[in-house]
């Protein structure tokens, strides 16, 4: 049997490519004689740039930046003759916290912005930003500040870092952004295809996830539909229905906005550059997964992309993970999910999946 291993990190426990060969071991243990074949992947969030790193070739670059609440981070991105790839969460994301009280009206994507003039400054001509895992919710205000554009309030003084700048925000200007900007491309690869405001947008949708409690999804919700009124009167651009425009706190919305950036499919942008297509065709199963599955993962994640490039090939999947669900019944195998392994939380999470491969993968097989 040959079996495509494509996880995705699981985040905040194991990276893709440590998923990728923990899962190995555990499919080895079970299938002695399976031809295992081992491609992590990212879907515009975490690991980015690992996944994206050997097929596109170049050379990993660090960076001085600022973090998400100050001081300086070291943030790496990928240089591949005129291509830039960029993951947002190496400058800007929750996993900088370090364990900090998370700060969700304050976080902000100015390393971001840093990274992109790091990288022009270096002879990109094309910039890929990779959005997810982030630990702002500035609608991209500190990036787009970071290159050059002008955010004031009503008195002409720049705004103050983070979503609470956002509600003095009064309007925008080119600056030298604009004219940095010449001879750039930006692409956005998102992750999620919510919108920048409304029930399913960033504040109600991913502010609690970065530690917002009610009173302050509700002020992250004004001061973001503040900030798409300004910015459509400023640019001309309406950011508030932006498909993908939610994506890392409204980066994606930003990345649009100021830098005239296309918000691709991050899982279709990855999939496609990592051969990933040409392994499902050599491969008799698919095994892919992440830190928790759930309905989410079949909306802009990339284990749903695979599960479903699989299916199509008439391919069974099977997805390891930390937790699943809840699923309505019948839903995954719909889907072209053959079973689901959860790993749980364990102090080794890359030996809980092992193990757990190692006991399910057989029962799963069985039913097929």
């Amino acid at each position: 049997m040959r079996v495509l291993i494509a996880p995705n990190a699981f985040k905040g426990t194991l990276t893709a490519g440590r998923a990728a060969l923990a899962a190995a071991r555990g499919v080895r243990a079970a299938l002695p004689g399976a031809r295992l074949e081992l491609l992590p992947v990212a879907d515009g969030g975490d690991g980015l740039l690992d996944a994206l790193a050997p097929a596109l070739g170049g050379r990993i670059m660090r960076t001085a930046v600022e973090g998400p609440l100050g001081g300086a981070v070291k943030a790496r991105w990928l240089l591949a003759g005129r291509t830039a790839v960029i993951e947002m969460a190496e400058a800007a994301g929750l996993r900088l916290l370090g364990g900090r009280r998370l700060r969700p009206l304050d976080a902000s994507t100015r390393g971001v912005g840093q990274l992109i003039l790091a990288a022009a400054a270096s002879g990109a001509g094309e910039i890929v930003v990779g959005l997810g895992g982030s630990a702002s919710n500035d609608g991209g205000a500190g990036c787009a500040q970071a290159f050059g554009f002008s955010l004031v309030d009503s008195r002409g003084r720049e705004i103050g870092p983070g979503a609470r700048g956002l509600g003095d925000l009064a309007a925008v200007f080119p600056g030298e952004g604009r004219r940095r900007l010449k001879g750039l491309k930006v692409t956005g690869l998102a992750d999620v295809r919510n919108t920048l405001c409304g029930p399913l947008g960033s504040a109600r949708v991913f502010g609690p996830q970065k530690g917002a409690g009610p009173a302050e999804v509700r002020f992250l919700e004004k001061v973001l539909l503040n900030y798409a009124r300004v910015v459509k009167a400023g640019l001309g651009v309406p950011l508030a229905r932006l498909r993908g425009g939610a994506a890392a706190g409204g980066l994606g919305a930003g990345l649009a906005a100021f830098f005239g950036a296309e918000l691709d499919d991050g899982s279709a942008y990855v999939l496609e550059r990592t051969g990933f297509h040409a392994a499902l065709a050599r491969a008799d199963l698919l095994i892919t997964g992440e830190g928790r599955f759930d309905a989410q993962s079949f909306y802009g994640k990339v284990p749903g992309a695979a599960v479903s490039a699989a299916a199509k090939r008439g391919v069974p999947a099977v997805v390891v993970c930390g937790a699943a669900g809840p699923f309505p019944a019948g839903g995954l195998a719909r889907r072209g999910v053959a079973g689901v392994i959860e790993a749980g939380s364990a102090p080794s999470p890359a030996r809980a999946v092992e193990a757990a491969v190692r006991r399910g993968l057989p029962g799963i097989l069985a039913g097929i």
